[in-house]
């Protein structure tokens, strides 16, 4: 049996009996596909490397179940919304008009309302929003061969630029993660990635883990946040550990590219503030790990929106993946001991035209 085939063979038999499996098991090489041009004829090691592993080797975290079992997120669907000190009571004060969301302690007690973090509300003011179990994963070979996330609902290309193929294409779903074996341009200079034999992908739909080389100072744990690819890859020392999308900062309100250490971490902190006559509001927003000022990283319950930028400046993290970070930097000990080195990066430009750019 070829050693490729027979190492994906013991790599599926220990994920799925949930233990790690050895390094040499996901020793493969993606060079033998680097050449491939669209359109042509692709070696036998390239399709015998792409049939052994059509997926990356990965191993995905475990999902944050207290956290998405014991909080109920809610928003608030008026603006101006009453917040009252019981059912029926007094009113403590109103919701300003802007993007409110509470923590719902109890929907059964009384009929027609439901009681929040500091009051109680008419059930009719807020509306139930399910978190996103979305999480990211182990990385198994330091990013030495490269992967990525997929955006959106598509199907593959036969070649780049071209037109999504229903045919013959390959149907990926949202956050599916591929391999890129291959890449090449379309001739408005648009970078496609190869994930199958001629199945291509245009680098806008995928949100891909990118290496970058330790800054001067950090030692141990550190994270490095890529606002190009909207992508975050936790290190120990010079080797990636983990990777997932994030979602930071909206133009107008970037996250600050630079080198910083986190200064407090929350297992969970309240986050309101206005840019303009933008307002924002958020309860119990869960594992905060403060960096740049009041910017964070955190996990999110309010969008499903990983691989874009979404905030107002804060890196935005699902649920499970802000919690492993979190409990990652601690390393066994308490928030008081987590002081991470955080880079905040882009290894490329945002234009809204031109070659090779998002």
């Amino acid at each position: 049996m070829p050693r490729r085939i027979l190492g994906l063979l013991i790599a599926t038999l220990l994920i799925s009996v949930g233990l790690a499996a050895p390094a040499q098991a996901y020793n493969y090489d993606f060079s033998v596909c680097s050449g491939t041009q669209p359109q042509q004829e692709i070696s036998r090691e390239c399709m015998a490397l792409m049939e052994s592993f059509p997926e990356p080797s990965v191993l995905e975290i475990r999902d944050d179940r207290w956290t998405l079992s014991n909080y109920a997120f809610w928003k608030v669907n008026n603006p101006g919304a009453p917040l009252f000190d019981g059912p029926g009571g007094n009113v403590i004060r109103n919701f300003d008009n802007g993007f409110n969301f509470v923590r719902v302690l109890d929907t059964d007690s009384v009929e027609g309302w439901v009681q929040v973090e500091g009051g109680w509300m008419p059930d009719a003011e807020v509306t139930y929003v399910a978190p996103s179990f979305y999480k990211g994963v182990q990385l198994l070979d330091g990013l030495k061969n490269q992967f990525a996330w997929v955006l959106g609902d598509l199907y593959t290309s036969a070649f780049p630029g071209g037109r999504q193929d229903k045919e013959n294409g390959r149907l990926l779903f949202r956050y599916t993660r591929v391999n890129l074996f291959a890449e090449a341009y379309d001739e408005n200079g648009w970078r496609w990635y190869m994930i199958g034999p001629d199945q291509w992908i245009e680098q806008r739909m995928v949100g891909k883990p990118v290496r970058t080389e330790r800054p001067e100072g950090y030692e141990g744990r550190w994270v490095a946040v890529d606002l190009y690819e909207q992508t975050l890859v936790a290190y120990e020392n010079d080797t990636p550990v983990f990777a997932t999308l994030i979602a930071t900062g909206l133009p107008g309100s970037d996250t600050r590219e630079g080198v910083f250490t986190v200064w407090a971490a929350l297992e969970r902190d309240r986050m309101s503030g206005a840019m303009g006559d933008r307002l924002w509001d958020l309860q119990s927003v869960p594992w905060v790990m403060y960096f740049d000022d009041s910017i964070s990283l955190h996990g999110t319950y309010w969008h499903d929106n990983f691989g874009y930028r979404r905030s107002r400046g804060c890196v935005n993290l699902s649920i499970s993946d802000a919690r492993y970070i979190f409990e990652w930097m601690a390393d066994g000990g308490t928030r008081n001991d987590i002081t991470a080195g955080v880079m905040v990066w882009s290894s490329g430009e945002y234009r809204a035209s031109g070659a090779a750019t998002k």
